[in-house]
């Protein structure tokens, strides 16, 4: 029962959000900002964070919980496990799939496929368990990880396939399960940047041993930080619980046993497996729960933007890669962009028209992470030619896709593309 003192919060709270949405200032075009990202909360998000903090119960609770059934629920899967970011969920999936206490566990030395052009902490984790990143081509017309190129890098230590759904395009998921199968392989699905996805009318994050969810600001539904690791494998999942806080015993299905067999030890304090903290707040359990409730009208109102622009810049085809496919539901993270190369202009002369109209403007996620820096550290290996990726890392940027951009702004973001194209042909 709420008291009077908080009810009136609520309604503050409530009456401050009508009234910034009401008083937005007015599109201008050319001088408003379109920014690449605008985190989709509201007042329900507030409250519920807020009666958490009033109430003090504010590290992962009963909030939680139910924004790790909703989820998983919603995509398909039966487990959840709800962690502070997507970051730690890739290290959470890949520090069970190496724990000593698994059977066909991975081992440091042994190799993981993953993408070469793909976000940093999907590689990191790869290295923090001492193995050894195997960085393969993806396909030049929609960023993912090419299924040939996998095939092809396969060897006697190959343990693991990583794929991430970059930029929530969806990977080819039958001929990825397929050779996961063939070779006998853990396969691991990041989809940190692909809620609401699909490949062939079913959830990514639904094909493979374990998945992982980002629920970061610029995503498309947001818990300000967090993240989600989602499975259909009860003893992965019973691994997870554990190592997400600490390895002790305190949600396992096995709890009372392991209390019986270590009666010495105080039950609240049993440690049965090496761990972390990644434990999310009750904040980002208020937040998820009503989120997950706007996600599908929100990846619609990006799938509508990014049909929108394919088709007005599908003319230019000679000179931007962009692409739709039937067989999969792309959810747009950003709305990405390829400069094929020509005579007329590159990347960098369209992206600072962009930004010169206001429109902001990103790489692809790290791009080709082998010529990033950190690279020098990783001591990953290549398979073959990295072609695509390198092409992607000099000639492809995003624009925002989200769901503040409505039709007048999708229609003066393409007029500012398709007038720079036009006047440079000349």
């Amino acid at each position: 029962m709420k008291n009077v003192e908080f009810a009136n919060c609520e309604k503050l709270i409530k009456k401050y959000f009508e009234k910034t949405f009401q008083n937005k200032q007015k599109f201008m075009p050319g001088k408003s900002k379109i920014p690449l990202a605008v985190p989709p909360y509201g007042a329900k998000e507030v409250v519920d964070s807020l009666e958490s903090l009033m109430s003090m119960n504010t590290t992962a609770g009963k909030k939680v919980g139910k924004f790790e059934k909703k989820f998983s629920k919603f995509i398909g899967n039966k487990f959840g496990i709800m962690v502070n970011s997507g970051s730690s969920a890739n290290l959470l999936a890949l520090s069970i799939l190496s724990n000593p206490l698994l059977n066909n566990r991975i081992k440091p030395g042994d190799e993981i496929i993953t993408p070469a052009v793909t976000w940093a902490t999907t590689v990191y984790p790869i290295s923090n368990i001492n193995a050894i990143p195997r960085l393969v081509d993806v396909k030049l017309d929609d960023y993912t990880i090419d299924p040939e190129s996998i095939e092809n890098a396969i060897n006697n230590k190959t343990k693991a396939i990583m794929i991430v759904h970059l930029l929530g395009n969806p990977c080819d998921m039958q001929k990825i399960v397929k050779i996961a199968k063939k070779h006998n392989l853990w396969l691991i699905e990041d989809a940190c940047e692909a809620h609401g996805a699909k490949f062939n009318g079913k959830h990514v994050g639904t094909f493979g041993d374990l998945a992982t969810f980002s629920f970061f600001a610029s995503h498309h539904i947001t818990t300000m930080e967090g993240g989600m690791l989602t499975t259909n494998n009860k003893v992965l999942h019973e691994f997870g619980k554990s190592m997400r806080t600490f390895g002790w015993s305190r949600e396992l299905s096995s709890k009372k046993q392991l209390e019986k067999n270590f009666s010495n030890i105080d039950p609240r304090f049993l440690f049965v497996n090496t761990g972390f903290n990644f434990r999310p707040t009750e904040l980002q359990g208020a937040f998820g729960i009503h989120q997950i409730d706007k996600l599908e009208k929100l990846v619609k109102i990006r799938i509508k933007n990014a049909d929108y622009w394919n088709k007005r810049l599908n003319k230019f085809s000679n000179l931007l890669l962009t692409k739709s496919e039937k067989d999969r539901r792309k959810s747009y993270l950003f709305y990405p962009i390829t400069v094929k190369k020509n005579k007329f202009f590159k990347k960098k002369d369209l992206v600072k028209e962009l930004e010169k109209n206001g429109i902001e403007t990103r790489s692809v996620m790290a791009g080709n992470i082998s010529k990033q820096p950190v690279a020098k550290i990783l001591k990953f290996k290549k398979s073959r030619s990295l072609k695509n990726s390198d092409y992607i890392h000099d000639n492809s940027f995003v624009i925002g896709n989200h769901h503040e951009i409505d039709e007048q702004k999708r229609e003066f973001i393409a007029d500012v593309i398709i007038n720079f194209i036009i006047k440079n042909q000349k």
